[in-house]
């Protein structure tokens, strides 16, 4: 965990980009070490630990994907033929092989029975009342509504590669494949406090100019929506030794400390003096709006020489710490997890707005796609209203310098793509 801080210096340094400042910081890290094996029903969300290798065949034999008869392409040369049920398969049975001029009563998932190469579905087909004769009424082709063996996976196909997330359909691609547990990479622990002598928890009643930290929720919310172990030390008061005993606590157990407010330069800002004394910190500026100081570096662990808990450090505004943890934190303890999928999905849409006083920074305008296909703008952007991100679902990333008409496509970031 090599992070050399800032040399002092009076020269401001210049803004970074959003991509620089990802750079930077997904240098760092290498995945937590640890894995377990938990039943596969309960694997929802972590991580694989590695590549899940099928133990069978699936399906396991040939079998039909439609209700209907089992025939022999070969003895219905034209539509009309009339041909004896000499056999019913349900699924679970295996059927016998199939004599000439005569069919097999099949139901959906039953193996084929040898002899026949093709499905009619009963649509298909007219029976003859109090009689097990059944007249096809069009021309097979061979193979129609079969399902081969080992279409889906064969064995020793790799069903699964390490670094999945694992959502439900690939909990039955595991259970198919004939696991009843999977290997996980334990999970990435991660600690959060909040700075701020105004803040007060909801429930308590609000000191005088004071606000409810809302930032505790986001946050917390956002760590745990990744499959982490959020650890809530709750809000730490604004002096230099509270809150270096807050990162001493935070670092022993945790992969990452993440602090809101804090970072900046006032007089009350203390996250960056204690950083400095309990580890390492570089502190920087990015072009981005919401958002620009950033605070990365590592606590050191006092119970475990050598070792170090990561840091980042949000801004406070409610706004701007969202989208910091979306852009920096997200992909940071995507890393830290051993998963490699750090860019966020985005697609170009149309904006059906103009935006025509482009910031001199990258800007993430929270906007809803309409029901017309567009995006609209809420209508205030501060970085301090955080119901802009509740009531929008998603961001526009419009770089720096740059505006646009509407009608134009614009670079569009759902918060769907972010939240796992």
């Amino acid at each position: 965990m090599a992070i050399s801080p800032s040399p002092a210096s009076n020269t401001k340094p210049p803004l970074l980009s959003a991509a620089e400042a990802l750079s930077h910081l997904l240098k760092n890290p290498e995945p937590v070490e640890g894995r377990e094996l938990v039943p596969t029903q309960d694997a929802l969300g972590r991580v694989l630990a590695e590549n899940i290798v099928s133990t069978v065949d699936v399906p396991p034999l040939d079998n039909t994907s439609m209700d209907g008869y089992a025939v022999a392409t070969q003895d219905i040369p034209q539509p009309g033929v009339t041909l004896k049920v000499d056999q019913r398969i349900p699924a679970g049975s295996v059927g016998e092989p199939l004599k000439p001029k005569t069919i097999a009563r099949i139901f959906t998932g039953a193996p084929i029975p040898p002899g026949a190469d093709a499905v009619v579905m009963q649509e298909d087909c007219t029976t003859q009342a109090q009689s097990d004769l059944v007249q096809i009424n069009s021309i097979p082709s061979m193979g129609q509504w079969i399902r081969r063996r080992g279409e889906d996976l064969s064995v020793g196909k790799v069903a699964l590669s390490a670094g999945t997330v694992l959502r439900p359909q690939h909990l039955g691609v595991a259970a198919s494949a004939g696991y009843a547990e999977l290997p996980v990479k334990r999970r990435v622990r991660v600690a959060a406090f909040f700075t701020g002598d105004e803040l007060s928890l909801p429930g308590e009643p609000l000191k005088p100019g004071g606000i409810y930290n809302s930032n505790r929720d986001t946050l917390l919310g956002l760590i745990r929506s990744l499959g982490c172990i959020g650890t809530d030390y709750g809000i730490v008061p604004d002096r230099l030794e509270a809150t270096r005993q807050a990162l001493r606590t935070a670092s022993e157990d945790h992969d990452l400390i993440i602090t809101s407010g804090g970072v900046s330069v006032g007089e009350e800002d203390h996250i960056k003096p204690a950083v400095h004394s309990e580890g390492r910190l570089d502190l920087w500026q990015i072009g981005i709006k919401p958002g620009k100081p950033l605070a990365f570096g590592a606590v050191r662990k006092q119970n475990q020489t050598g070792s170090e808990a990561w840091f980042i450090g949000l801004p406070g505004n409610p706004v701007s710490s969202f989208v910091t943890f979306i852009l920096f934190v997200r992909p940071f303890i995507l890393k830290l997890q051993g998963r490699s999928d750090f860019t966020p999905p985005s697609f170009l849409v149309r904006a059906d707005f103009d935006w025509s006083k482009p910031d001199r920074r990258n800007e993430f305008l929270r906007v809803k796609l309409n029901a017309v296909g567009g995006l609209d703008l809420f209508p205030n952007q501060s970085s301090g209203v955080l119901t802009s991100a509740a009531w929008g679902d998603g961001l526009i990333d419009c770089p720096a310098g740059q505006g646009f008409k509407k009608g134009d496509m614009v670079r569009y970031i759902p918060f769907s793509g972010l939240l796992y």
